[in-house]
């Protein structure tokens, strides 16, 4: 039987960090030149999606790695099209290339790689070495990074709303942690599940960050995908874990929908069943456990959501409450009665998500 740990989805898996409802309010704009941008990239966003669901055709393989304490990373140059991989630029051990894009996503690949390796012990996203991919400089103007169940890939933005989407290393870490989900918990991308699937990302995607700065938890900033909006954008982020709801107000993309409360659970069909959206309460309970033990948050609030996707105790379709009460039972295994389960006990309670 295949461990939890080393499980692959069966399920074809396509996650991007900029949600589809915040695309279809673009794709709406009054600026024609805005909307075709957001519109050429739902359509890309859709056949990528429907890629993933055929039989796969031959890509580009990469051995694992001979030293298990090493990333195994290759970038690769889509040249504005959408056949993936595309040109393959710089391999690990490279010198680094005229291309700053390039060469932050080879630096973001190895900053995913160092925290699972050095806070958990975890070599690679599935515990096994798994080769790092990934593709700049897809399709023209592409408002969107994703994973695809195989590999990172990433746009320039359209210099209007959005900027390259390597730029934000805690976008890298996102989309790489819905590997790190693929391989372990498995989580269905659909209603709570899936919210708990873009919070996974979320949370670890934002300790990527502070493990890269060095950051503690009050240092932090709490925000996913700072950075990625033009200057001209009212916005700060595509999210905050701090204070949902608050990462942007424009009068272009609208307002920031993410609840931070059950009693503001958004009911949709759209995005999902809301997996970008409602994942603002979980991701809320994370921030509040972590500002509340203080210190490095990829140390006791990070190890118990880690021991929790890894642990085998979750289902494809898990709900928060599900989630919260693992939550605690990881906390009082690894660290018993102690701070560590009163913050988790009182971060769920907070928004609302109850653990009995």
């Amino acid at each position: 039987m295949t461990s939890p740990m080393h499980r692959r989805a069966s399920r074809p898996v396509f996650c991007s960090i900029v949600p589809p409802h915040l695309l279809e309010h673009l794709a709406r704009s009054g600026n024609p030149a805005i909307a075709a941008v957001a519109r050429r990239t739902l359509v890309a966003d859709a056949a990528a999606r429907t890629a993933r669901a055929l039989p796969p055709t031959a890509s580009a393989t990469t051995p694992a790695p001979a030293d298990p304490a090493r990333p195994l990373r290759t970038v690769y140059d889509a040249q504005r099209r959408t056949e993936l991989p595309g040109v393959e630029v710089r391999g690990e051990g490279d010198e680094a290339t005229g291309d700053a894009t390039v060469n932050r996503a080879y630096a973001g690949l190895g900053a995913t790689f160092d925290l699972f390796l050095n806070a958990f012990g975890r070599n690679s996203i599935d515990g096994a070495g798994l080769p790092l991919l990934a593709t700049v400089h897809y399709d023209e103007n592409y408002g969107n990074a994703f994973w695809n169940g195989e590999q990172m890939v990433f746009g320039d933005g359209d210099d209007e709303i959005f900027l390259d989407f390597t730029l934000p290393v805690d976008v890298i870490g996102h989309e790489l942690t819905h590997g790190f989900t693929q391989h372990t918990a498995d989580l269905e991308y659909f209603s709570q599940s899936g919210a708990l699937n873009e919070s996974v990302s979320d949370v670890f995607g934002s300790l990527v960050k502070q493990y890269a700065l060095g950051q503690s938890a009050a240092d932090a900033d709490w925000l996913i995908g700072e950075g990625l909006f033009h200057p001209n954008v009212q916005g700060t982020a595509l999210r905050s874990m701090k204070a949902p709801g608050t990462a942007y107000d424009d009068d272009v993309l609208g307002k920031d929908p993410q609840p931070g409360h059950m009693d503001d659970y958004v009911r949709t069909s759209q995005d999902n069943g809301g997996v970008h959206i409602n994942s603002g309460i979980p991701n809320h309970a994370f921030y509040l456990a972590a500002t509340e033990l203080g210190g490095n948050a990829w140390e006791r609030p990070g190890q118990i959501w880690y021991d929790v996707m890894t642990g085998g105790a979750l289902t494809p379709g898990t709900r928060f409450d599900e989630f919260a009460k693992a939550t605690v039972a990881a906390a009082k295994a690894r660290y018993g009665d102690g701070a560590e389960i009163q913050a988790v006990l009182k971060a769920w309670s907070a928004v609302g998500v109850p653990t009995d």
